[in-house]
């Protein structure tokens, strides 16, 4: 093995004064969880996930151009869990199934300003439960919170469809922070409670000789606010674009 991926050398290298790289935040974690931000173009998707992985708002941002992601580690029920958040142009129609792949998670944005954002909420539903797995779980966004007076998309609306849908749902602002982290964290923490259940019914199936556990099949609720978890480290892998 390569001794710089070794987790004493990392230790060594940070009492060094150097820049500290530590290898053993990978063998610390227990879960990896991809999450997809989707929605129309110029909804805010980027912004809220500058938010939540960097506490960071671009003022000048641009639309994100092809494939990015970016991740946070957070605690959760005592599992460290890597997020791996991915975001895409706002041209989605380009997007293909290889983008859903994987996805545990789901995070539709709209602009609560723009009410075609909303209107086209229920096309993307219909694209992610076409191609991602059938226990993805969704959090409706609607961003842009803090522009109150230029509010086209009443809650009523967006509470009813995700109820209807079995979405959670949350309003969020990119600008000011407010409920960005809790809609992550709420929905890493339901990620994490259909994983878990889905390990422990395998578990149960092997103890029990049973070779063809079926597939669980998540249970959606309609919740605003998560509760507050565990921060343990924030990291990102590349940057979002300003």
């Amino acid at each position: 093995m390569n001794p710089e991926m070794n987790g004493v050398e990392a230790e060594k290298r940070q009492e060094n004064g150097h820049e500290k790289v530590d290898y053993d935040v990978q063998e610390k974690i227990d879960y990896v969880f991809k999450v997809v931000v989707i929605g129309d173009s110029a909804v805010g998707k980027t912004q809220i996930l500058s938010r939540f992985a960097k506490n960071e708002f671009c003022f000048d941002s641009k639309s994100t151009i092809g494939v990015e992601f970016q991740t946070r580690t957070v605690t959760i029920n005592a599992k460290v869990i890597k997020a791996q958040i991915w975001d895409t142009a706002g041209q989605e129609r380009a997007v293909t199934s290889a983008y859903y792949r994987g996805a545990l998670g789901a995070m539709l944005v709209y602009d609560i300003t723009k009410r075609q954002s909303f209107d086209h909420v229920a096309r993307w539903v219909e694209e992610l439960r076409a191609h991602a797995d059938s226990s993805i779980v969704i959090m409706l966004v609607g961003n842009k919170a803090d522009l109150v007076d230029q509010r086209m998309v009443p809650t009523e609306d967006a509470v009813e469809f995700a109820e209807d849908q079995g979405l959670f749902f949350s309003e969020t602002s990119a600008l000011s922070g407010d409920n960005v982290e809790s809609a992550f964290l709420k929905l890493l923490e339901e990620i994490n409670r259909v994983v878990s259940k889905k390990a422990l019914e395998c578990g149960l199936g092997k103890e029990n000789g049973d070779t063809n556990v079926a597939s669980l099949k998540g249970t959606k609720v309609d919740i605003i606010l998560g509760p507050e978890l565990e921060i343990s480290e924030m990291k990102k892998l590349s940057s979002c674009s300003c």
